[in-house]
């Protein structure tokens, strides 16, 4: 959002500058029309901060004691244990049937990029509890799909940090053999 917005709130406060000063060379400043141009510099400063404060807050971040989701307005703490899988897909699989409509304007570039997937277990009430605080756009089911930059970095650091699972995987001959 920073990356498409930026140029907007630099516009604003370039164009308030530029009228400013012209209507202040003229004298007019303190017209009818040269005191809304005084008011493109702070909105366009107000504007540039939301988006900086807005990028600064949204990220994910990968800790000791677990991956931080953090939103704008929340943030989530899952632990290792509480993961069940991660996995880099492409962030279209995560909007397919009817949550289509769901796809933000912002997240549309985003859309065909691969995204971490992360596979939650947990009851109902916990899951509950974290889409209440992530967002139905965020979390769908038990798996919540967040766009980052390199998304596959992402994942390998995330599955570093995952305990060892018992039982997963563990290929031809080693695998526990059935009860006839």
């Amino acid at each position: 959002m920073w990356r498409q917005q930026r140029f907007y709130a630099g516009a604003l406060i370039a164009v308030g500058l530029v009228a400013t000063g012209l209507l202040l060379y003229r004298g007019q400043l303190l017209g009818p029309s040269g005191l809304i141009w005084l008011l493109y510099v702070p909105s366009g400063a107000l504007l540039g901060g939301a988006f900086l404060l807005y990028r600064s807050r949204s990220h994910v971040r990968v800790t000791d004691s677990g991956v931080k989701v953090q939103t704008m307005f929340s943030s989530v703490l899952l632990d290792y244990d509480s993961i069940r899988s991660v996995k880099a897909l492409v962030l279209r699989t995560h909007f397919q049937d009817r949550r289509s409509r769901m796809v933000a304007p912002i997240m549309k570039q985003h859309i065909d990029k691969p995204a971490l997937f992360i596979k939650v277990r947990g009851d109902e009430t916990e899951l509950a509890q974290m889409k209440k605080k992530l967002g139905s756009r965020l979390m769908h089911e038990d798996t919540i799909a967040i766009p980052v930059p390199d998304a596959d970095a992402a994942v390998w650091e995330i599955t570093s940090h995952l305990p060892e699972r018992l039982g997963q995987n563990m290929g031809g001959s080693r695998r526990r053999k059935r009860r006839r």
